[in-house]
């Protein structure tokens, strides 16, 4: 995968460029796409978290810069912190990497578009809600999920050089929803307060994850009004809403194998659900609860999935990775990955690597090896909790024989971290499951981080963290 190469190019930071302020301004109506100057905060009303200052001093021109103290690599077989870009307009919530562009998503509305060490102009935002989370369709197409419970589509005007970007459409689109909206029975009941009745189409509280199953051209949406939704890509139509949990809904993965969809929730479950294509309705979708997965008191808050060896690893407040190995149409309980001291907050796997990143600052590594897992690394530096992470595996480089992967990791801090790190890191003999108190190596970096940040991440000290992913 060369194009991970220069993307970590782009993370070679000019350094002639400094931070610099955004403004707020007004900006265009519900469904419009705005180019005009930025606001630097918006507030997050998750059901059971407060809001969090991160304003800093303005300064001019770039609004990514280094801590100092955080070097980037430039040995090119280098394991390790290879790049630290402080974003100054938000707390990262959202990110994703496809081939050599880089989109990160923010408090602020904004999704800026990143290629060849520089912002591109078509960075895009919105005119309400925060992006929680970004997916990119193998056509191009730019899913962003919001707190405003909507989920909005974008396509670059020239796929092979991405300067511009333009909102193509939403979901659910416009005349669908005044279509159901004029009839009586379109409307479900809600448990958002001052709002009991709203129409199904349409989530009625942020949406909290997306998940594209390509073969299947549906993409998912889970929300914390209890539901996920199901998406045609082809056409934009919501094909069903379902009535998942008993509490807001966190996260979402379509398997990519047996028609499977996983969610999670506050409520402590994950849930199996099975596709069901009805041929007489035209390609209709029903979703049909297959089993309950988990049960428990902590709060589910990631699950990700390797469709290739069938694994589902689900993260929970306790600071827990539980996986099952997926065999003959059934989940296998496979055991617990321990590592994080708060709650995880974010899974991504590539190949046999799984990375999770936590409340406590932190992102654990480690390598499945058959039944087995190896712990291979701690990745510290980040100064507020791990909200995202993607990882992807790079093209064989040099005659050692190992795997390379890259690790893009987004924080409540406002920054944007890059790892690089290989598979044969860590001792064969290591098993995560029965962790070591200080898994090696661990790589840190020293950020001196700015006042502002100082005391913003002490309610997250808490030891239940109930909605910590939705955030």
């Amino acid at each position: 995968m060369g194009n991970h190469q220069k993307l970590l190019h782009f993370f070679r930071q000019d350094p002639a460029c400094s931070p610099r302020s955004f403004s707020s301004s007004s900006i265009s109506d519900d469904d419009g796409h705005s180019c005009s100057s930025y606001a630097t905060t918006d507030g997050d009303a998750s059901p059971t978290t407060s809001r969090y200052a991160s304003s800093t001093p303005p300064t001019p021109k770039s609004p990514w810069a280094h801590f100092p103290g955080l070097a980037t690599a430039t040995d090119p077989a280098a394991t390790g912190l290879v790049a630290s870009l402080v974003k100054e307009d938000g707390h990262v919530y959202s990110l994703a990497a496809t081939g050599d562009v880089l989109y990160t998503g923010t408090d602020s509305r904004n999704v800026r578009v990143w290629r060849d060490n520089r912002e591109l102009a078509g960075s895009f935002r919105t005119a309400s809600g925060l992006v929680k989370a970004i997916v990119v369709a193998a056509d191009g197409r730019i899913f962003t999920g919001h707190q405003d419970g909507k989920v909005r589509v974008w396509r670059a005007d020239d796929a092979a050089s991405p300067a511009a970007h333009r909102q193509v459409g939403s979901l659910p689109k416009l005349a669908d929803y005044l279509r159901s909206a004029v009839n009586p029975a379109g409307y479900v009941q809600t448990e958002r307060k001052g709002r009991k009745r709203a129409v199904w189409l349409r989530h009625s509280d942020a949406v909290s994850s997306l998940s594209l199953d390509e073969g299947a051209g549906l993409l998912y949406s889970a929300s914390w009004d209890r539901t996920f939704k199901v998406w045609r890509v082809s056409d934009s139509k919501c094909l069903e809403s379902v009535r998942a949990h008993d509490d807001a809904v966190n996260t979402v993965a379509a398997a990519g194998f047996d028609g499977v969809v996983f969610t999670g929730s506050a409520d402590g479950t994950v849930k199996v659900w099975r596709r069901q294509v009805s041929a007489k309705s035209g390609g209709a979708t029903k979703h049909v609860l297959e089993k309950v997965l988990r049960e428990g008191e902590s709060a589910v808050t990631a699950i990700a999935v390797s469709p290739e060896d069938r694994v589902v690893y689900v993260g929970s407040s306790d600071g827990l990775v539980t996986y099952w190995y997926w065999v003959d149409g059934e989940a296998r309980y496979g055991g617990v990955l321990k590592g994080h001291k708060m709650a995880v907050m974010c899974l991504a796997v590539a190949g046999n690597v799984i990375v999770s990143g936590s409340a406590d600052r932190t992102l654990c590594v480690w390598r499945r090896d058959g039944a087995e897992h190896v712990s291979l690394a701690v990745l510290a530096g980040h100064t507020g909790p791990v909200k995202c992470v993607a990882v992807d595996e790079e093209e064989p480089a040099g005659s050692r024989g190992d795997r390379r992967f890259v690790v893009y990791s987004g924080s409540l801090d406002g920054s944007v971290k890059v790892w690089r790190l290989s598979d044969a890191d860590a001792p064969a003999t290591e098993q995560a499951h029965a962790a070591p108190p200080q898994p090696l190596p661990v790589w840190r970096g020293q950020p001196a981080a700015p006042a502002a940040y100082a005391g913003a991440w002490a309610a997250y000290q808490a030891p239940e963290m109930k909605r910590v992913a939705a955030a």
